[in-house]
């Protein structure tokens, strides 16, 4: 049976790459090891496939009619979307994707209860798959990669619990669908506080971050599940925060374990909260 090789979440603030040099240096210096870990992780851990879990931000979707998650079934994963680039400012990138290995994990869950979908043709990426690929310098690894896009932000939408529920279902489907012995990673893309747009845009809840990454360490899942709701997510930060969902679905996936921070940055130009985290396989 397929294993799962890694599991890890990072934020995406499109700050990161468009904006990183105006933190100062400790701040990027935080950041850079946080990338450079995931980096070294999908090395040493001897990962195949990398699936993505993350924010879809309405890009592929319109808001009446947005699934709940989105599965990327083409040949290539290419970004970023044109329209991104000029406040991504990231090179483009061309990745093998994983059809077959998507196919087999969409046709297994499609009965989870939840509004499910795949598409062959090409997605728009932002800095959901942009910022994690370009940062962690995925296409240096050679890993196949999965996008495995999310309704993170328009009602009704999964919460949290639903979110772990699927997590756990799709490790299970990892186990059973995927070839004997591939190594699957998880990386959940998204977060910390933010509110994009809205009246708090340039604010970042770090209490509420430091709250967060405190628990993911701690490893109490029934505790996170119970307290870590999406409605305290949109108290950090409406329409932004609620990306921890992404993490959530990871979480699902390896269980009740406790984990390591990487790191946690609040800068407010970057207009999110950053930090990443390592489950402890």
């Amino acid at each position: 049976m397929a294993v799962i090789s890694l599991a890890m979440a990072a934020s995406h603030a499109p700050g990161l790459t468009g904006w990183f040099d105006k933190a100062p240096e400790a701040d990027r210096r935080i950041v850079r090891a946080a990338y450079d870990a995931i980096h070294d992780e999908i090395v040493a851990s001897g990962t195949q496939l990398l699936i993505i879990v993350g924010n879809d931000h309405v890009a592929n979707a319109r808001v009446g009619d947005l699934p709940d998650f989105t599965f990327a079934l083409s040949d290539r994963i290419q970004g970023p979307d044109e329209w991104f680039k000029p406040w991504l400012r990231v090179a483009d990138y061309d990745l093998p994707g994983a059809p077959e290995a998507g196919t087999r994990l969409f046709e297994a869950l499609r009965d989870s209860g939840l509004d499910l979908r795949g598409r062959t043709d090409g997605l728009r990426y932002d800095d959901n798959v942009s910022v994690p690929v370009t940062m962690s310098r995925i296409a240096d690894t050679g890993v196949a990669v999965l996008p495995l896009l999310q309704n993170c932000t328009v009602p009704p939408l999964p919460d949290e619990k639903a979110c772990y529920r699927f997590g756990e279902q799709l490790a299970e489907a990892i186990r059973t669908e995927l070839p004997a012995d591939l190594r699957v990673g998880l990386l959940g893309s998204g977060g910390l506080s933010h509110e994009p747009g809205g009246r708090r845009y340039l604010e970042i809840d770090e209490k509420f971050d430091r709250w967060w990454m405190d628990l993911l360490v701690e490893g109490d899942h029934e505790r996170i599940l119970a307290e870590a709701t999406f409605d305290r997510m949109e108290q950090a930060g409406s329409g932004g925060t609620a990306e921890l969902l992404s993490w959530s679905v990871v979480m699902g996936a390896v269980g009740p374990r406790p984990c390591t921070s990487l790191g946690y940055v609040a800068f407010d130009e970057w207009r999110c909260g950053v930090g990443a985290v390592r489950w402890q396989l």
